[in-house]
């Protein structure tokens, strides 16, 4: 009879050890890191157009917007982000005119005229650094020019990509948020 119990019992303590002592690993799907809590594009941040004039960031509100931060220079590493941003963007098929890719640049300087040709899509916007700093978070190590960030329809900051991502894995995720939202 006891047998019978333990048995009976066995199923019941295994699941028990199973959720509270030997946490699982897992459940995460996305490559880029969630921003917690969101925050909203800053109503004062001030940025300047292709043709030198002042909008505000927020009236891009209403599609997903993926951002780069780097000086109007653009070295390498700023050329591969914006290769990068422009790639996930057109992977996106039908689905692409949801997503603006947007280059924050932290200065006023011209933009090569190579960079142009290359990424005419893209929204090339100077902003002042220390708001963008304020307003976009890093990783520690790192700095705002570092990553890519995702903005939501809202308006909220809502993911970071990591420093050199991958940009499968990006497409991954815009993918996916792309599919289930249907906002933007």
């Amino acid at each position: 009879m006891l047998l019978v119990a333990l048995l009976c019992a066995a199923p019941v303590v295994a699941s028990y050890l199973a959720y509270y002592v030997f946490k699982p690993a897992g459940g995460k799907t996305n490559y880029g890191a969630l921003i917690d809590p969101q925050r909203p594009i800053p109503e004062t941040l001030l940025v300047t157009d292709e043709a030198g004039h002042p909008m505000r960031l927020a009236s891009l509100r209403g599609r997903w917007l993926m951002i780069a931060v780097d000086r109007s220079a653009c070295d390498e590493a700023c050329a591969t982000k914006l290769y990068f941003m422009r790639q996930v963007r057109v992977t996106q098929a039908g689905e692409r005119e949801r997503l603006v890719t947007v280059w924050l640049r932290t200065d006023s300087n011209a933009v090569p005229d190579v960079i142009k040709r290359a990424y005419p899509d893209t929204r090339m916007l100077a902003a002042d650094p220390a708001a963008l700093a304020a307003w976009l978070p890093g990783e520690s190590g790192t700095q705002d020019t570092d990553h890519i960030y995702l903005v939501d329809p809202n308006g909220n900051l809502m993911m970071r990509f990591p420093k050199n991502p991958n940009p499968s894995k990006i497409k991954g995720d815009v993918t996916k948020l792309l599919k289930w939202s249907s906002i933007g």
